[in-house]
């Protein structure tokens, strides 16, 4: 998600959401409201990513960037907030846009640290339905990390992280081939091994 920024520097160019923090807030409850007030989000996860304090990185004045990945499975249609007009871009899209301060370097930063989440975390599992099959799971791996994914390899991969996906005695027809197996997210947090990209 990008917004449209409405001040300089860069009015009108696209920027990641953000603000400044209250003097009775901590980073989270800052982020949470920032989010909330640029595009209408309500958030269950937030992820600290990284603190950005060049020098020169805001013309304005000498400040410094708490960045937080949100990870939104659901999302809607379009949303803005009161403070900006928040819109959807490919990451790729927002990647190639001028963008302002060191936004670059945090978006780069919150996409490596998503990629990386996915390796060692089943959070790519809430992107599928309740019930998947393990080609709808390689699918959202090919989404994040850009690639595509042995099909064989990724099901040897996945069912070899006990408590990662279970079975649940169904299968589907997606087209071609013979019907796929069914899972459903198991009950783990940590992928143990870890699936590598």
């Amino acid at each position: 998600m990008a917004i449209r920024r409405a001040a300089e520097p860069n009015r009108g160019g696209l920027a990641l959401p953000g603000g400044f923090v209250h003097v009775d807030e901590d980073l989270e409850t800052a982020a949470r409201r920032e989010l909330r007030e640029e595009t209408g989000l309500e958030v269950d996860y937030l992820e600290q990513v990284g603190t950005y304090g060049a020098p020169d990185r805001d013309p304005r004045a000498r400040t410094f960037a708490v960045l937080y990945l949100a990870v939104l499975p659901n999302l809607p249609d379009g949303s803005t907030g009161t403070d900006a007009d928040a819109i959807w871009l490919p990451v790729d899209e927002l990647l190639a846009a001028d963008l302002p301060f060191d936004h670059h370097e945090m978006l780069t930063d919150a996409i490596e640290r998503a990629r990386s989440k996915l390796e060692y975390s089943p959070i790519a599992a809430s992107f599928c339905r309740p019930v998947f099959t393990i080609g709808d799971l390689r699918r959202v791996y090919e989404i994040v990390w850009g690639k595509q994914l042995n099909p064989a390899n990724f099901q040897r991969k996945v069912q070899s992280v006990e408590g990662f996906v279970r079975e649940t005695g169904d299968v589907v027809s997606e087209g071609r081939g013979r019907p796929a197996k069914t899972y459903t997210l198991g009950d783990v947090t940590t992928l143990h091994p870890p699936l590598r990209r």
